[in-house]
């Protein structure tokens, strides 16, 4: 059997950090009066205890993480985490069922942003702060994930944008620390950077932090029904908008901006080809809206950009219900679903950079089929594609399809429509957030849902947050043996 003791030391650390973050959302209720402030100092003792206890087990020496303890590490501690973080959903005055806390909590650290909650305007502070705290934190270790933990594993092409100096052994925590402590102070300079904006066009100080971290996260989370909708403010809308395709781009390449290369952001081939795509989206929905609904055209492109962005980034905030623009417009919604950003970046989805791969990849096999004797190597920024990395990709396509088949099927046995199957499925493999159609639209939510079918959606979202192959891989018989 393999050696699980790293793993387990590793998740001992994760969680005492877990119940440390819920120190923060007691604080803000016993701050308001409010009593659900023993429910998160439970929830954090509880976690506090079981991750003091695997850390104090297994210390004494420096753990190396391998290549497959790293695999076991990566979807472990999301399902830890989760299942602890999930404990304040329960015990709180929102008293949800545990599979309802359980798929609010996996839904926030995979920064999924689908909801069970409603009379989000009348919640405490608590809960609403515990759940932008989880997207924000599931966003900065999806961005360390991306950077650091995929590549060198591997996973789905990732090994495309591993750092050339990086350690090529299979030792992979040295690298990721340094990754992690590097992104982390980014991350908290732009969500601060955001939250002052956002209280700047017209939020409170309360509404601009928790907006802030689910923006940069792209989760999506609001503290209102209504989403970005309830401020009915083109200011706060342009600052969502600049702040979801942000937490979109790659955060190395903010590394690299900083470190005085500012073209490497907007000449990196993924950023260039994701802006590209959202601006030619953006531009044919404003014209749908303006000619079908004879919308003016600043209102028509205030609507379509906002909601566009949203979805093609995954984040999920909405200001309309464009379930209601016609069957064009909903067509484009759901095909954005899969879009995702770049990689590196805190979005969900496919990500453009297999977009990129898989045309490039269509394009040399037509140019073969008309010249049979021309040697043709499919590129990717103007640099030949290894091999391995076009196989890994093509097999996530496989695997990604895959799920979304069998979860879109899963919550048809629940009595589903097709419109709410297969939007449901696509929302949660994809890290989305809202589907179509009136029950998981833009107007409503996934509390109707059976416990079975939530259960199904939270694993759903982990599949897809952790990039299928690295949870697939567990179920191999081989995997486990030494």
């Amino acid at each position: 059997m393999r050696d699980l003791r790293p793993v387990l030391f590793a998740t001992g650390g994760l969680l005492m950090a877990l119940a440390a973050a819920m120190i923060v959302p007691a604080i803000a209720d016993l701050a308001a009066g409010n009593d659900d402030w023993r429910a998160f100092a439970a929830s954090s003792g509880a976690a506090l205890f079981v991750g003091g206890a695997l850390a104090l087990a297994f210390r004494g020496r420096v753990w190396v993480l391998a290549a497959h303890q790293t695999f076991v590490l990566t979807t472990a501690s999301w399902v830890v985490l989760t299942a602890f973080a999930a404990l304040p959903f329960a015990l709180s005055d929102a008293r949800l069922s545990y599979a309802d806390a359980y798929f609010e909590a996996m839904s926030g650290l995979t920064t999924t942003g689908s909801t069970v909650l409603d009379r989000l305007d009348a919640r405490p502070a608590g809960i609403l702060l515990w759940r932008a705290l989880l997207q924000w934190l599931g966003g900065i270790g999806i961005v360390v994930m991306a950077v650091a933990v995929l590549p060198f594993l591997g996973v789905g092409g990732m090994q495309l944008f591993r750092a050339e100096s990086s350690d090529r052994s299979d030792k992979a925590l040295p690298r990721t620390a340094r990754v992690a402590a590097s992104i982390g102070g980014a991350y908290l300079a732009l969500t601060a950077l955001w939250a002052a904006m956002l209280w700047l066009a017209g939020m409170g100080g309360f509404d601009a932090a928790c907006h802030a971290m689910t923006t940069i996260a792209t989760g999506g989370y609001s503290t209102r029904d209504a989403s970005i909708g309830h401020f009915d403010s083109a200011a706060v809308e342009a600052v969502v908008i600049a702040g979801m395709i942000a937490g979109s781009l790659p955060f190395m390449l903010y590394l690299s901006a900083l470190r005085g290369s500012p073209r490497a952001l907007f000449g990196d081939a993924q950023v260039r080809c994701f802006l590209a795509a959202a601006a030619a989206v953006v531009a044919a929905l404003t014209w749908h809206l303006a000619a079908a609904d004879e919308l003016p055209a600043a209102e028509a492109l205030r609507r379509a950009s906002f909601n566009a962005v949203s979805i093609m980034t995954g984040t999920g905030y909405v200001t309309d219900d464009y379930g209601a623009w016609g069957g064009l417009a909903v067509s484009t919604m759901f095909f954005l679903m899969f879009v995702g950003g770049c990689t590196g970046g805190t979005t969900g989805g496919i990500k453009i950079f297999r977009f990129q791969v898989l045309f490039s990849t269509v394009r040399v096999e037509l140019e073969r089929l008309v010249r049979p004797h021309r040697v043709v190597a499919p590129l990717y920024a103007r640099r030949p594609l290894p091999e391995a990395a076009m196989r890994a990709v093509l097999g996530f396509y496989f695997a990604f399809f895959a799920a979304f088949a069998a979860a879109a099927l899963g919550l048809a046995l629940h009595g589903h429509d097709l419109l709410t199957s297969v939007s449901g499925a696509a929302a949660a493999l994809a890290n989305v957030g809202p589907g179509l159609g009136a029950e998981i639209g833009p107007d409503g939510n996934f509390a109707g849902f059976a416990d079975s079918a939530k259960w199904l959606l939270s694993a759903a979202m982990l599949l897809g947050r952790l990039e299928l192959f690295t949870v697939l891989i567990l179920l191999l018989p081989g995997f486990w043996r030494s």
